[in-house]
């Protein structure tokens, strides 16, 4: 009786054994995302993307915008659909964050083919919200363009008028993953 039940336990610890090492060595079968949530194979989510916060690397998606043209050129950037909601351009201003988009200067994997968004706030700051109101930055002629990391950085270059800002009024939605200190 004694040796039947050793046998029985080596059995059950080479069979968990096995039923371990398969399921950390066998990739799944779908994004991690997409498990257990009832979504299909191979479904196309939202992919992060990288933008600077103080001098810091943060990721975020783009969920929503207020203008069409936005959300279309959103779109075709990062593949899943950012949804047209014109509403977004009636939130009140003291609700909405700022980011900074290039127009042009130093090449990157900014909206428009420049430097990525600089956010003037990530969560846990009192100011924090994922709405964000686009200001567009532009290097001035002449000026020979740099990579800012920063909300103070682009200030004091467009103090010294060597950057112009627009705020065109549209709204996007971008709420933060991994910011520094924190993540989702």
């Amino acid at each position: 009786m004694r040796y039947l039940a050793i046998g029985a336990g080596v059995l059950a610890v080479l069979f968990t054994g096995d039923a371990v090492f398969y399921a950390v060595t066998t990739p799944p079968s779908r994004p991690m995302a997409a498990q257990g949530a009832g979504m299909p194979a191979g479904r196309n989510l939202t992919p992060p993307v990288k933008g600077l916060y103080k001098g810091r690397d943060v990721l975020f998606i783009h969920t929503e915008a207020s203008d069409r043209q936005v959300a279309e050129m959103l779109t075709m950037m990062m593949g899943p659909k950012v949804l047209f909601v014109p509403s977004l351009a009636q939130v009140p201003a003291d609700l909405l964050a700022d980011v900074y988009g290039f127009t042009n200067g130093v090449r990157g994997g900014g909206p428009f083919g420049f430097q990525v968004d600089v956010f003037s706030s990530v969560p846990g700051e009192p100011q924090y919200t994922p709405l964000r109101s686009v200001i567009l930055a532009t290097w001035k002629d002449g000026v020979t363009p740099r990579l800012l990391r920063s909300v103070e950085e682009i200030r004091a270059a467009a103090d010294r008028g060597d950057l112009s800002l627009q705020r065109p009024g549209v709204v996007v939605n971008m709420p933060m993953l991994v910011w520094p200190g924190g993540q989702r």
